[in-house]
C-alpha cells in the first residue's frame, strides 16, 4: 500500500508528464506546420490593370477627335482632308473603347444629345446622303443646332433641327425648329434601326405664337426608293458624355450629351 504522501507525489508526476506531453505535441505540430509553410513558395499576385492609364488614353483621344471636328460647322464646312482626319480620330477612339452591348446598357443612350459633326453634311445638303434641302442655294437655309432626343422607355428617337429660313427683303429670316419623330429598335448588340413617323415644324423667335405644322409620313406606295422612311446605324463608341455612330450609308456622326 502506498502512503498518502507517495500517492500525492505520483499524481503530481503524472500531471507533469501529461502537461509536458501536450506541450511537446503542440510544439511538434507547430514545427510541422511551420515546416510545411516554409516549403510553400508564395507568389505575389499580378498587379491589376491600371484603369488610370486607359482613362487618360480615352480622354486624350476624345480631345483629339473634338479638335478634329471643331470649326467645321457640324460638317458643312468639311473638306476632303477634314473628313479623313475626323474619320481617323474617330477610329482611334472606337478602338480604345470597350465593346458595347446595348441589350444590357440601353440606358446609356437616354438623353438629349447635341450633334458636333456629321460627315454626311459635307454634301452641302441637310439630308446628307439622303434627300434633303440644300443650304444657301435657291432657298437660303442656315443650319443651327442639331439634337437627338432619345427615350429608351418609349423608344422615341427624335432628330431636332434648328433652322433659319431666308425671307425676301425687308422681311427678317424665319426661325423654326423641325422635329423628325422616329421610333427605334435594337437589331444587334450595338445596332439600331429607326422608323420615321412624322415631322413637326414650329416657328420660334418673333413668330413663336404660330401653331406647329405637322407633316405626316408619306404612304409607302408614294415614297421614293431613295427615301424608305427607315434606316439603321451602329453605335461604335459610347460613354456618359460622348457618342459616335456610323450609319448604313457610311455617315460618321459625333455627339455630346447636352
Amino acid at each position: 500500500m502506498y502512503s498518502a504522501h507517495q500517492l500525492s507525489l505520483f499524481n503530481l508526476q503524472t500531471a507533469w508528464f501529461t502537461s509536458y506531453d501536450k506541450q511537446f505535441e503542440n510544439g511538434r505540430r507547430s514545427l510541422v506546420l511551420r515546416s510545411a509553410l516554409d516549403e510553400i513558395s508564395v507568389v505575389d499576385p499580378p498587379p491589376p490593370e491600371s484603369e488610370d492609364v486607359n482613362t487618360e488614353l480615352i480622354a486624350s483621344l476624345k480631345l483629339k477627335l473634338l479638335s478634329a471636328v471643331s470649326g467645321l460647322n457640324r460638317g458643312l464646312a468639311a473638306s476632303t482632308d477634314d473628313l479623313q482626319k475626323a474619320d481617323a480620330a474617330a477610329k482611334e477612339l472606337e478602338a480604345a473603347g470597350r465593346p458595347l452591348d446595348l441589350s444590357t446598357e440601353l440606358d446609356k443612350l437616354q438623353g438629349h444629345w447635341r450633334l458636333l459633326y456629321s460627315s454626311a453634311f459635307s454634301s452641302r445638303t441637310l439630308g446628307g446622303s439622303r434627300p434633303g434641302p440644300p443650304t444657301r442655294r435657291l432657298l437660303p437655309i442656315t443650319l443651327g443646332q442639331v439634337f437627338q432626343r432619345i427615350d429608351v422607355l418609349s423608344k422615341d428617337f427624335d432628330n431636332v433641327v434648328e433652322l433659319e429660313l431666308g425671307a425676301p427683303w425687308p422681311l427678317p429670316p424665319v426661325e423654326v425648329t423641325a422635329t423628325l419623330a422616329h421610333k427605334f429598335e435594337l437589331i444587334g448588340s450595338a445596332k439600331i434601326k429607326i422608323i420615321y413617323e412624322k415631322t413637326t415644324v414650329k416657328t420660334t423667335g418673333n413668330l413663336s405664337q404660330l401653331p406647329p405644322l405637322e407633316i405626316p409620313r408619306l404612304p409607302d406606295a408614294l415614297r421614293p426608293p431613295s427615301n424608305p422612311g427607315s434606316g439603321d446605324f451602329e453605335v461604335t463608341y459610347l460613354d456618359n458624355a460622348t457618342r459616335i455612330t456610323r450609319g448604313d450609308r457610311g455617315e460618321l456622326r459625333v455627339f455630346v450629351i447636352s
